[in-house]
C-alpha cells in the first residue's frame, strides 16, 4: 500500500458536510482508507474568475493499492456523484479533490502531474498539510520553505 496526500475543498452547499462526504467516499474506494484528516480552515477563493463564497479546505492522508491513475479517477467520480459541474477554471464546486501526493510517484502528462503544481503556492493547502506533517516533509516534499513564505493572515480555523 502507496501513501497518498488528497487535497479537499467545498465552496457550495453545506461545505463542512461535503468535506466528509468526500472523505467517507474516499474511505469506502477499493484498498484503500483514510488514516489522517487536518484540520479544516476557512479561505478566500484563490484565482478565480468571479465572485465566490468562501472555501472549506482540508488534507487527508490515505493508505492505497489503487495506482496513482485509479485514484484520480475514483476522486474525479467522487466529484461527479456529490454534484460538481465544471463549468468553468477554478469555477464554484461543492467538492474539489486534488491528488497532492502520492509516495515514490513523480510524474508530470496531460492527465497527472504529482507532486501537484500548485501546493508550493497555496496557502489552503500548505496549513492543512502543516498540520499532518509537522515537520514541514510530506512523503519527500520538504514545503518548509514554501510555508514560512506564504500569507497565512486570512486563513481560519474553522
Amino acid at each position: 500500500m502507496k501513501r497518498v496526500v488528497l487535497g479537499l475543498g467545498s465552496n457550495l452547499g453545506n461545505r463542512r458536510e461535503n468535506l466528509s462526504n468526500a472523505a467517507d467516499a474516499i474511505e469506502r474506494l477499493p484498498g484503500t482508507t483514510v488514516i489522517a484528516s487536518s484540520g479544516i480552515y476557512e479561505t478566500r477563493p484563490f484565482d478565480v474568475p468571479d465572485q465566490q463564497n468562501d472555501y472549506l479546505n482540508q488534507c487527508v492522508v490515505a493508505l492505497t493499492e489503487l495506482s496513482p491513475r485509479a485514484l484520480l479517477g475514483a476522486c474525479l467520480g467522487i466529484e461527479v456523484a456529490m454534484g460538481r459541474v465544471r463549468k468553468e477554471k477554478h469555477g464554484s464546486r461543492t467538492i474539489d479533490i486534488d491528488l497532492l501526493l502520492y509516495e515514490g510517484v513523480q510524474c508530470k502528462d496531460g492527465e497527472l502531474v504529482l507532486p501537484h503544481p500548485g501546493i508550493r503556492e497555496r496557502a489552503f493547502v500548505l496549513v492543512p498539510l502543516a498540520d499532518l506533517f509537522p515537520d514541514k516533509n510530506a512523503l519527500g516534499l520538504d514545503f518548509s520553505a514554501a510555508f514560512k513564505r506564504i500569507d497565512r493572515s486570512e486563513i481560519k480555523n474553522f
